[in-house]
């Protein structure tokens, strides 16, 4: 059967859409392909349905300062430096999430692998100004056991980190606040908007929030200090003449965060091993202090350190094409393959809702389903498909490509969509039309799939941009070749 020539398949900047996939949606209500052949979808297949579409420390300690939470929903479809003398009062904060731990990864083996987990199932996200979670508490009141210091003169505040209007800041990071004079342990606390959980400590001349749960990317964070009677306040009973306030702006998750938690779950050809050292994280001791950064959410943000290192038994063809820190194909394959395996449209969105999910799959240590497949279809002499899975060959067969005037594209391309029965429409190259029943399809680039077409012989040219196989392969194929599976066409 002849492929009908449609769009290349593009890989377009992973920062907050990793790919758009053209799915051709549009031709469900007329049942037939058209041009070089989007198949039918949903209509025509017998048996069995498609795959789903996919100084001075102060030794006193505050309370926590939290919040309860109710991430977003993950139904289908989707929405569109510390200080020395620290002294912290860790506990879960009522309804706020409890400490994180680490868990080991069940799954497929791989060597020296780790799971970052949470103490909850699910990370809740405070994004772009929306929140997510329900209010955080009020500032805990002074300790009835221990008076504040009578008032005296006035102090200063000397600096806030994350400095006033910064951005690109680390959402899972501390947030401290330096003062002329040593803090009273049992001060009042600055107030943080949007409010996530996390606990205040006072440590000698400073006050640190560690927050609990992240602040969500791309979020304006005010930071308001108060001033007089019930402001802060210093050991000796000085309080803040003005009122202060702070703001900033965090960053973006990270592409190499997004290779790390796919890596840990199985959907790379690959594992990663964290370094002893804590990666980014130690290169900012307040930062490292968080533990907020303990959850994957502190992974997508600030990733740790470490190795990647390849799975056994894959060609070079697919190792060429990955860099972790920068957008590729391998890295919008997996999250079309993690899509697919939790209810959500399979292209390449980084949503908020892919971000909450892949959060809760790394706490709750899940791991992709299906293994690792990539397939290479390789247009010499003669013309052959051979399938690899988990880094073993499952299928080498004889195959048929693309005319010259029709070609099949080289390039590599996710799996986007799968029948076991469809029928393709389109026009030939000599003006003519074609509508034939092909069965076992898996759609890689635009109208191109690997399918099962009739032919006398196989191993040349003779399709219209697919790649065509006898029935017993296409069939030993198709399972294989799950949403997010890469297609390599070369030669």
């Amino acid at each position: 059967m002849a492929s009908p020539a449609g769009g290349s398949g593009t890989c377009v900047t992973l920062s907050n859409e990793l790919v758009r996939i053209r799915c051709p949606a549009e031709l469900v209500s007329t049942g037939r392909t058209t041009g070089r052949g989007f198949g039918v979808f949903k209509l025509g297949r017998p048996g069995s349905n498609p795959d789903t579409k996919a100084s001075q420390p102060d030794t006193k300690t505050r309370q926590p300062d939290t919040n309860g939470g109710h991430p977003e929903s993950n139904g289908h479809p989707e929405s569109n430096g510390s200080l020395p003398g620290t002294t912290t009062s860790p506990g879960n904060g009522g309804n706020g999430p409890a400490e994180p731990s680490l868990a080991t990864k069940a799954g497929r083996p791989k060597p020296s692998k780790r799971v970052i987990a949470a103490g909850v199932a699910a990370a809740v996200v405070v994004a772009g100004g929306v929140t997510y979670a329900v209010t955080q508490s009020s500032s805990p009141a002074p300790n009835a056991a221990a008076p504040l210091p009578r008032a005296t003169g006035p102090i200063h505040v000397d600096s806030v980190s994350p400095s006033s209007q910064s951005t690109g800041v680390d959402g899972a990071g501390q947030i401290g606040i330096n003062f002329s004079e040593p803090v009273a342990g049992n001060s009042p606390t600055p107030h943080i908007s949007p409010r996530v959980p996390g606990t205040w400590s006072v440590q000698g001349y400073s006050m640190v929030f560690t927050p609990t749960t992240a602040f969500g990317p791309s979020t304006r964070v005010t930071v308001s200090i108060p001033s007089g009677p019930n402001g802060v306040r210093s050991n000796g009973g000085g309080l803040l003449a003005s009122a202060v306030t702070d703001r900033f702006t965090t960053g973006s998750y990270t592409q190499l965060g997004l290779a790390e938690l796919l890596a840990d779950q199985g959907y790379l050809p690959m594992s990663f091993s964290a370094g002893s050292t804590g990666g980014a994280r130690a290169e900012n001791d307040m930062s490292a202090a968080a533990p907020a950064n303990l959850t994957p959410q502190g992974v997508a943000y600030s990733p740790q350190a470490g190795t990647f290192s390849w799975d056994p038994g894959y060609p070079s063809s697919l190792a060429s094409q990955w860099n972790p820190g920068q957008a590729n194909v391998l890295l919008q394959g997996a999250v079309m393959a993690f899509k697919s395996q939790h209810n959500m449209t399979p292209n390449g969105s980084l949503t908020q809702q892919f971000w909450t999910a892949l959060f809760r799959a790394q706490a709750s240590g899940q791991q992709n389903q299906n293994g690792y497949t990539y397939a290479v279809a390789n247009k010499g002499s003669p013309e052959t498909l051979t399938v690899y899975h988990n880094g073993q060959v499952v299928l080498h067969s004889l195959a048929n490509t693309g005319i010259p005037s029709a070609p099949t594209v080289d390039g590599t391309f996710p799996v986007f969509e799968k029948f076991v029965y469809t029928i393709m429409s389109g026009t030939n190259p000599g003006g003519s039309t074609y509508s034939d029943p092909v069965w076992w399809v898996s759609y890689f680039n635009g109208g191109d799939a690997v399918h099962y077409f009739p032919r006398g012989a196989y191993g040349f040219q003779q399709s219209l941009g697919c790649v065509e196989l006898p029935w017993d392969q296409a069939k030993a194929a198709y399972p294989y070749l799950t949403l997010g599976s890469l297609v390599t066409v070369q030669g």
